[in-house]
């Protein structure tokens, strides 16, 4: 399985005990995080817009029980494979309430991208501002950062210099705020806010794309300017 991403030892930033896996999914190429605990078996996913068979198989073969189903926003590309996860696995949905709305149009988004439509359901829980969500020993606090969809989270691991930005922040670029929900001064707001607060040579995970970092995305992204 090809990475963005991958480490399971010896990486200066993150713990020996930490399985962290980032690959891109469907015909959008939405990265797909896995984030496991070596000692607890236990994982947590974010993203699993599709291939869900490959991502099940992945969690087989490493042996994680997966606890939580985490969403960045309800676009197809992030959310589209979530409730069949969820089926395989039982683990939790995770999303935040300002999104539900785009669940309501799964078919409309669906034909944005020329798939079929996938089964979906409301959340069993919510990605409010300030909670707390991971594993144990990988906690993540949730960001609300609204301007690509309204109900748009990152999640900020902030023991492992990390922040998951769906598709808030990307290397050299933004998030498009030219589909429903979207609105272009409150994502450079959420931007400027909530994200560039963050420590310099805190890693950035995009939705899609390379990773970055919030130093080098102040200091160069053209739209942040």
């Amino acid at each position: 399985m090809a990475c963005l991403f991958c480490s399971t030892h010896g990486s200066p930033l993150y713990n020996e005990r930490m399985i962290l896996e980032i690959f891109p999914v469907g015909p959008l190429q939405c990265n797909c995080t896995i984030l496991g605990d070596e000692e607890t078996r236990e994982a947590i996913i974010i993203d699993p817009g599709d291939e869900i068979s490959r991502i099940h198989r992945r969690l087989t073969a490493l042996g994680l029980t997966l606890k939580q189903i985490l969403i960045t926003h309800a676009h197809i590309d992030h959310i589209g494979g979530a409730l069949k996860l969820k089926s395989l696995t039982g683990a939790p949905i995770f999303l935040n309430e300002d999104d539900l709305p785009l669940l309501q149009i799964m078919a409309e988004q669906a034909a944005w991208v020329g798939v079929e439509t996938p089964e979906t359901a409301p959340p069993d829980e919510g990605l409010s501002d300030g909670r707390r969500v991971g594993l144990e020993n990988y906690p993540a606090q949730v960001i609300h950062t609204p301007g690509h969809t309204q109900g748009s989270i990152c999640l900020h691991f902030e023991p492992l210099k990390m922040v998951l930005a769906g598709d808030t922040l990307f290397a050299g670029n933004i998030g498009r705020t030219d589909l429903p929900g979207g609105n272009s001064e409150q994502i450079i707001h959420s931007i400027h806010s909530r994200l560039l607060t963050l420590p310099d040579n805190t890693r950035v995970v995009p939705g899609h794309g390379p990773a970055t970092s919030i130093g080098l995305e102040r200091k160069a992204n053209p739209f942040l300017q």
